[in-house]
């Protein structure tokens, strides 16, 4: 069987019991840092075999991992910290064991996306996790657009040397006034959760040199202002055009009403009025 194994994210103590007899009992772990995950081992004087199992290994790997796992062996996945798959190849895997009809479970633990979530403080009901920023354009700006008009909280990690770019591409997209919290160095000694909007992060990096792992999470869109934004919209186009729109669609004058009222926000008796007085 494969065992997805999440690991403590910074304080080594926040790993399960489950986790630390998996790790002692498999007959290898597949780690994505082998020298990070000595140093949990060692803390709990595990004495598992490692193997290195990455992004720039993984083509190579998988087939060899699958083969052991199909002779009968267990192998547990950890990724550097965290959850693995999250944000790491282990999805890879996952779906090749899957192909090959090995077994899988996952053995829940500690994730920065939810840590950091919870520290925010902002609407938790609907989350969307973005990873990192996409290094591709097209990829980048899918995201972004989704940004802009998203009302979900969403997430992001981010590395030290890159937050102030990715905090004015940010800027550019959505403005500097939403809300955002930066989180750093989660269950660490340093851990930090700052609340800023978008400008006041901004000024914020540019004076103090940005150190340590972050997570970003993002307010979404007020829904009402969304909402409100989208009215304007409809009242700055011609009535008689908005008319034809939805009776184009086949709806009888009547519905047209109903959907023209309902998009300007107005009673279906005042575009009637206003109909009455174009004729």
């Amino acid at each position: 069987m494969l065992y997805l194994c999440a690991t403590p994210i910074g304080n080594l103590e926040d790993v399960t019991l489950r986790v630390l007899r998996i790790l002692s009992e498999v007959d290898v772990i597949a780690a994505e840092d082998t020298r990070q995950t000595i140093k949990l081992l060692n803390h709990y004087e595990i004495k598992t075999p490692l193997l290195s199992y990455h992004e720039h290994n993984k083509i190579e790997k998988t087939p060899v991992l699958i083969k052991r796992l199909l002779a009968g062996e267990d192998i547990a996945l950890v990724t550097d910290a965290g959850t693995p798959a999250i944000s790491d190849p282990g999805e890879d895997l996952v779906r090749a064991c899957y192909e090959a009809g090995v077994p899988v479970t996952s053995l829940p633990g500690a994730a920065a996306v939810i840590t950091a979530l919870t520290l925010s403080g902002m609407s938790a009901r609907r989350f969307t996790f973005e990873g990192f920023l996409p290094m591709d354009k097209k990829e980048r700006e899918a995201v972004l657009q989704r940004l802009s008009s998203t009302t979900c909280t969403t997430i992001f990690y981010e590395a030290p040397h890159r937050l102030l770019k990715t905090l004015r591409i940010f800027q550019e997209t959505v403005g500097e006034s939403r809300r955002i919290t930066v989180c750093k160095e989660l269950t660490k000694k340093h851990e930090n959760a700052m609340h800023f909007t978008i400008g006041e992060a901004l000024d914020f990096f540019e004076e103090n040199e940005p150190k340590g792992e972050f997570v970003l999470v993002m307010a979404g869109v007020d829904s009402e202002a969304l909402f409100l934004e989208e009215q304007e919209k409809w009242r700055e186009m011609p009535l008689d055009k908005h008319m034809e729109s939805y009776l184009a669609q086949g709806m009888s004058k009547k519905e047209a009403m109903k959907a023209v009222a309902k998009d300007r926000g107005v009673s279906k008796r005042e575009i009637y009025a206003a109909l009455l007085e174009m004729e």
